[in-house]
């Protein structure tokens, strides 16, 4: 699994280094800056929690995979667009592990 992330972070970034804005849709979301990029987040977020809604009602679960495909997807993009990406998040995670979900709510009202 952390190959394709890892893949996928490389092709992201070579996308936004190295594409035409015209051919990638990738690198036209870089171009087009953060808030275009935050906007399809919020977009794909708002998918995922329809799509999740119908999945509980159909029990048809493809389109919240698919969706939810949409919003990691974009999400990727805006970690690379500010610098970051998956390994980032993995080890954010790897950190957390192994914590109650309170606990580590309650840690992060004491970190900078």
């Amino acid at each position: 699994m952390s190959d394709l992330l890892r893949e996928l972070d490389a092709v992201l970034e070579s996308r936004k280094q190295d594409a035409d804005a015209g051919s990638s849709y990738v690198a036209s979301l870089h171009a087009k800056g953060l808030n275009k990029i935050l906007e399809k987040v919020g977009e794909e977020a708002t998918e995922v929690i329809l799509a999740a809604k119908d999945a509980e009602r159909d029990g048809d679960r493809e389109a919240m995979i698919a969706e939810t495909a949409d919003l990691w997807f974009h999400s990727l993009v805006m970690l690379s667009h500010l610098g970051a990406d998956s390994r980032d998040v993995l080890r954010e995670l790897g950190r957390r592990f192994g914590l109650s979900g309170l606990e580590e709510k309650a840690a992060r009202g004491t970190r900078p």
